[in-house]
């Protein structure tokens, strides 16, 4: 006991809250579980027809989900810089380029989109591109209210909403984590819809 009581006098040491809200967190949670259900469809239905999501791989565009990947992982770096630079411009602008990394995202999203529909593929076709459509439609629209969030804090925030540094920083943290979810979720989607044969 007096071990455990020794640690929480060194510095570095103590037990950390989580960042942002409580509520947004639960949110997050809640947010998480329904993708993993859909991500554990998505993998039986993988191990069940097989041929079918190898065939389904194939006419997706590679180039389309690399280039998603990164311009999420950027927005992700791009968020994290303007919150752990502190102050209220690093924040607006580390939001503002994450948001410009996020419109990105959606533009190749639905050209990738149009493209399929426009070769005759729907979520009607197959089992691969209903899981397809309708898992990254799913996550896009996460994507969209990532950005509102985003955009919401960092005007907030340019504004001097918040009326003391804690509660910006409370703000800024929340709609972070939420973007870092999103983010993580992609990296999910991404080799279970594009790399796996």
């Amino acid at each position: 006991m007096r071990a455990v009581e020794g640690l929480a006098e060194v510095p570095g040491t103590e037990p950390r809250a989580l960042p942002g809200d409580l509520a947004m967190w639960c949110f997050i949670l809640a947010e998480l579980l329904v993708f993993a259900l859909l991500l554990i469809a998505l993998a039986y239905a993988r191990s069940r027809w097989p041929l079918e999501f190898s065939a389904g791989v194939a006419t997706l565009h590679p180039l389309a989900g690399v280039s998603n990947t990164l311009l999420l992982l950027t927005a992700s770096y791009l968020v994290a810089r303007g919150l752990e630079c502190g102050t209220r411009r690093a924040l607006v602008r580390g939001f503002a380029l994450g948001l410009l990394c996020g419109l990105g995202y959606l533009l190749i999203k639905f050209g990738e989109y149009a493209v399929l529909i426009g070769e005759g593929y729907n979520l009607r076709t197959n089992t691969f591109y209903f899981f397809y459509f309708f898992t990254t439609f799913f996550h896009a629209m996460h994507v969209m209210l990532g950005m509102v969030i985003l955009a919401v804090v960092a005007v907030r925030t340019r504004a001097g909403y918040y009326p003391d540094a804690a509660r910006q920083k409370m703000a800024g943290d929340s709609a972070g984590s939420y973007w870092h979810m999103v983010d993580l979720v992609w990296l999910a989607l991404f080799p279970l819809l594009y790399l796996l044969p």
